[in-house]
C-alpha cells in the first residue's frame, strides 16, 4: 500500500495540471476574445492617458 500514498499525490497533482490547461485552451477566442481585446485595449488607453513610460521592448502596439 506504500506505492499508492506514494503515487496519489504526483497523479492528483496531474489530473489539476491537466484541468488547468484544457480550462485556459478553451477560453482562448470565440467570444472571450473580442472582451479580452477591448480589455486590453482600455489598459493600453488608460496608460497612454497617464503618462506611464513604455516597457523595455518599446510600445506594445504598432
Amino acid at each position: 500500500m506504500d506505492y499508492v500514498s506514494a503515487l496519489l499525490p504526483p497523479v492528483v497533482m496531474a489530473a489539476f495540471f491537466a484541468a488547468i490547461v484544457v480550462t485556459i485552451v478553451k477560453s482562448q477566442g470565440g467570444p472571450n476574445k473580442s472582451k479580452e481585446d477591448a480589455a486590453v485595449d482600455a489598459a493600453f488607453a488608460r496608460a497612454e492617458a497617464e503618462g506611464l513610460p513604455e516597457g523595455p521592448s518599446g510600445p506594445a502596439r504598432a
